[in-house]
């Protein structure tokens, strides 16, 4: 991992930066339940029959329970799954762990990020509270250690989460590979700095001018980037904020288990875009 970050022309077609992930990788996925998700990518994916992936993400919804349905999880690393309040649980997730068809490692939010800033920062562990009186880490026999400054405290410690890809959904790329993400970008800096190469999806490239006006804007600079693929409404049906919101009615006829997958993954915005290329 690692060739082309410092390419002069890092832009892919979405199908070619899919094609970047092979079977048995783990992927961490930015975004938040229904906002933001690179849920293009995620459907690229399954269109290309890879089997056999890693999910990682702290609040999974849409997108861990279209791979499961696809049958192309191995294993999930997550924090809270849901499909959010409009539409209750992720079914087809809950049915393939239920079945065994797909290895769950149970986290809290808290406890998986500290376990991707842990590989972020290049040590073994990461402390986290509010693990006491969980049974999370009985389950996955994290240690707890004493506190070595003699306060008498203990403290549960997470051993490194490192992906080997992050794929984040973003407002705005330059060709250099810079990243902008308007409004909150959840997990997506952290998941950047764990993972071994960092692919990204925009609704838009912009000038690199924009990102030297601002700079602190950036959340991954371009050297982080491996490949880029401009793809408009790329998150649908989740929402991109502030280009667009949650498309309801084709999130109701996905949850619709009499309507065969296949219906649903036509109707996605990439298949125009295709046709029209």
């Amino acid at each position: 991992m690692g060739s082309g970050f410092n390419e002069p022309n890092k832009q892919r077609t979405l199908a070619e930066l899919a094609g970047l992930i092979p079977d048995g990788a783990s992927v961490a996925l930015g975004g938040s339940f229904l906002h933001r998700g690179p849920f293009a990518l995620v459907r690229e994916l399954i269109r290309q029959g890879r089997r056999d992936l890693e999910l990682i993400k702290q609040s999974p919804g849409y997108d861990v329970d279209i791979l499961c349905r696809a049958g192309t999880l191995r294993r999930v690393r997550a924090g809270i799954v849901a499909m959010e309040g409009n539409f209750g649980l992720a079914p087809g997730y809950r049915k393939a762990i239920e079945q065994g068809k797909v290895e769950l490692e149970e986290h809290a939010c808290a406890s998986l990020t500290a376990g991707l800033r842990a590989a972020a920062y290049g040590v073994p562990f990461m402390p986290c509270g509010g693990l006491h009186g969980s049974e999370l880490p009985a389950l996955n026999r994290w240690a707890c250690l004493d506190d070595p400054y003699g306060s008498g405290g203990k403290t549960w410690v997470i051993p490194a989460i490192r992906p080997d890809f992050a794929v984040i959904h973003a407002s705005e790329v330059d060709a250099k590979g810079n990243v902008r993400v308007r409004g909150t970008y959840h997990w997506d800096r952290i998941m950047s700095r764990a993972a071994g190469s960092v692919l990204v999806v925009a609704e838009r490239m912009v000038d690199s001018a924009v990102f030297e006006r601002e700079p602190e804007a950036t959340v991954v600079p371009y050297f982080m980037v491996q490949a880029l693929a401009v793809v408009p409404h790329g998150a649908w049906p989740g929402s991109c904020w502030p280009d667009y919101a949650i498309d309801y009615p084709a999130v109701e006829r996905y949850m619709d288990a009499t309507r065969p997958l296949d219906a649903h993954m036509a109707e996605a915005p990439e298949t125009r875009e295709t046709a029209h290329a």
